[in-house]
């Protein structure tokens, strides 16, 4: 058998190619399952034409059985592929939206491209959402996706973190591409604004959150680390992704003075109906009247 110089054939084997067949039925039986029958085969046969070469698909426009109206995905030169299968395939929010009843406001913390936003906000129809995005890119189809429920979700460009500021952008590849914001070295490179929790739900007009979904890119280290128990005991449930070790045990040690369900599903770590133990609320308010 003849090979071209620098390269490696390999020939399947008929088991091999019994097993490749079988999981490529599996993935349309699973898209048809999730999605409905005629947008699970536009959305596999979507995926399987992107990796083609010379592939010319930029994004697709699709309505999973879980929204009222259609999102768009984006697929080149950024995917929004793996979040899309996150929310509407893999079901990863099932748990809040299982368990979690009369959710009046939810904060969407890193809100990508918005299809969190408009699962809870067909979740909750009632539920008021601020969705905050710092990515330019995202904050742009977060928008158009989440126009049709108006005046009921709020988004803006910009990041949470610790306290207000203004911070940089960094972008870092992967299979996907994602956004974190960092303390800006230079002034210059200050250019996204970042609001607490606190400032928030001043923003919401609202004592508490019933819902806080997180998920940027890491910086939860800095949310949690630096004074997240001023505004915790205003927050009844967490949903977040949590993007090492490092992250997690700051998490938890935020936690540390409450009682809470826990659930992890997929990437998510969900703490449910968060309660602050009698003698935390003891010294938080002794801590507020000094």
């Amino acid at each position: 058998m003849k090979q071209a110089l620098g390269c490696h054939t390999k020939v399947s084997t008929p088991g091999e190619l019994i097993v490749r067949s079988f999981g490529f039925l599996g993935h349309v039986w699973t898209y048809g399952k999730e999605l409905g029958l005629m947008v699970g085969m536009r959305w596999f046969c979507t995926r399987i034409l992107r990796r083609l070469s010379g592939s010319r698909i930029r994004q697709i426009v699709l309505k999973p059985p879980d929204l009222l109206y259609p999102v768009i995905v984006g697929m080149d030169p950024v995917s929004d592929e793996y979040v899309f299968d996150q929310i509407f395939v893999r079901h990863e929010y099932a748990p809040v939206s299982d368990r979690l009843k009369d959710q009046r406001l939810i904060l969407d913390l890193g809100a990508n491209v918005g299809y969190a936003s408009a699962f809870v906000a067909c979740r909750y129809p009632e539920a008021r959402i601020i969705a905050v995005e710092p990515d330019p890119r995202n904050f742009e189809l977060c928008c158009l996706n989440l126009k049709p429920y108006g005046d009921r979700i709020k988004v803006l460009k910009g990041a949470v973190w610790s306290r207000c500021s203004k911070l940089a952008l960094s972008h870092k590849l992967g299979e996907g591409m994602a956004t974190q914001v960092v303390t800006a070295e230079r002034e210059s490179d200050a250019e996204v604004m970042a609001w607490d929790i606190s400032t928030l739900l001043d923003i919401a007009q609202a004592e508490v959150a019933d819902l806080v979904k997180i998920d940027i890119e890491g910086s939860e280290a800095e949310l949690f680390a630096v004074d997240a128990g001023r505004w915790l005991p205003r927050v009844r449930n967490i949903c977040i992704e949590l993007h090492d070790q490092r992250c997690r045990d700051i998490f938890f040690e935020a936690l540390a003075g409450f009682d809470y369900e826990l659930v992890e599903m997929g990437e998510s770590t969900m703490c449910l109906n968060l309660r602050a133990r009698v003698s935390e609320c003891a010294s938080l308010s002794a801590r507020q009247e000094i």
